[in-house]
């Protein structure tokens, strides 16, 4: 039968039950506006989320961990070689912090055409002075330039320029929380003292906010070199090498093969952030579930519009099929419906998706504990308008389908007979 006469029938059914066919369409485009709108939002915020920890944490990250010495003597005597010996209240051993051969590891690591980028880093524990009171904290000794280029540092500083690290002699970048504690502003002098008891003076450029507060009211920012006077070390010492792979996927391999090849501790980023990536995963499970739940309504109310359009069409169906219409023909008209209100209807869901997504865009979402957030979060990635023009057309056919069958295989003997 020709197409285009299957199309022309289909088109005068659709048209006569027009609002049945505009609520079967209203019901897609609110699914699919839905979808789009919620996948999005909740993509965004994952991001937002993961970015707080994930995008400030290195692939692979290669230190020194102090640790009780495996190798005890009683393990070495003849008379007990055969047996397992239990040692309690091991002490650690006098290994140090610091990354052996550092240099030669970081030139290595930049040969290797995995690898992304490379951020040296020093971890020391301090005491922040204010007046007759220590608060603990940490410093962290960073190269400024690599760490922005990796790790997004500039994007939790505010108040200054991250260079300025680099720039200012004996400065420091104060997390927030911490900053709140001293009541410093930028400009002020801070007193630390280091695990050497020696202290030294330090000039707040400016604050940083990660958005978790736990580290914010502990954790400091200064250059390695102001790191390394602190603790009184040499221009080598080094006790964290932060690596960021092209493949993140291939991090805890890597790690393993590191650790066996430089002789140190290496930490993934799947390991170190395990609950991070729970959390993404179940709320974009979450995101999905309750979008082809909606798409499932609607697929119900395709049918049940279908269903009611056979039994009203049933002298119509009898005079297609006593006129030449095969049953073929007649389930290609009822398919064709009912895939012509997924497809406008899924259009338009597309695009109030993307509308109602950029009103989310613009929504204020101001919170003292992230700074460089202005908006809520929202991610428009283009797999998702494929994902629901998709479901759309395949929830739109499957609903379509059982009604096309039973129009197909009615007898218009019998109809023609009953009237």
């Amino acid at each position: 039968m020709n197409k285009r006469l299957i199309f022309r029938i289909a088109r005068s059914l659709l048209l006569a039950r027009w609002k049945q066919t505009l609520v079967a369409a209203i019901g897609v485009t609110f699914s699919i506006t839905m979808f789009i709108a919620l996948l999005s939002f909740m993509s965004g915020l994952n991001n937002l989320l993961d970015g707080l920890m994930l995008n400030r944490t290195a692939h692979i990250r290669l230190y020194n961990e102090i640790k009780p010495n495996i190798h005890q003597p009683v393990n070495s005597s003849r008379e007990f070689n055969k047996s397992y010996n239990f040692i309690r209240s091991i002490k650690s051993s006098s290994t140090r912090q610091e990354v052996y051969n550092s240099g030669a590891i970081m030139q290595a690591l930049k040969k290797d055409g995995r690898v992304q980028g490379i951020a040296a880093k020093i971890t020391a524990p301090v005491f922040f002075n204010d007046g007759a009171v220590q608060i603990t904290g940490i410093i962290f000794g960073i190269d400024v330039q690599a760490e922005s280029q990796l790790f997004h540092f500039s994007d939790y500083v505010f108040y200054c320029d991250p260079l300025d690290l680099k720039n200012v002699s004996n400065s420091i970048i104060l997390g927030e929380g911490l900053a709140a504690k001293l009541q410093v502003e930028t400009g002020d002098v801070v007193q630390v003292t280091a695990s050497t008891r020696e202290q030294f003076s330090l000039k707040v450029v400016g604050f940083f906010q990660s958005g978790v507060q736990e580290l914010d009211n502990v954790q400091s920012f200064t250059s390695i070199g102001t790191t390394q006077k602190i603790l009184g070390k040499p221009g080598d010492y080094i006790t964290d090498i932060q690596v960021k792979l092209n493949d993140i996927n291939q991090a805890p391999v890597i790690a393993k093969e590191y650790a066996q090849l430089y002789q140190t501790d290496a930490e993934d980023i799947q390991t170190a952030n395990a609950q991070f990536e729970t959390g993404s995963f179940v709320r974009t499970l979450i995101s999905y579930m309750v979008g082809i739940t909606l798409l499932i309504v609607a697929g119900f109310g395709i049918y049940n519009i279908l269903n009611m359009m056979i039994y009203e069409k049933m002298d119509s169906i009898a005079i297609l099929k006593a006129t030449g219409f095969s049953g073929r023909d007649v389930n290609r008209i009822f398919l064709v419906i009912a895939l012509s209100i997924g497809f406008f209807g899924g259009l338009m869901g597309l695009l109030f998706g993307f509308l109602f997504s950029l009103v989310i865009d613009q929504i204020p979402f101001i919170t003292a504990a992230l700074p460089a957030v202005k908006t809520y979060p929202v991610d428009y990635n283009p797999v998702f308008y494929l994902i629901g023009s998709s479901f759309s057309l395949v929830t739109t056919y499957l609903a379509g389908w059982a009604p096309a069958r039973k129009a197909s295989r009615i007898d218009p003997v019998i109809i023609i007979r009953g009237k």
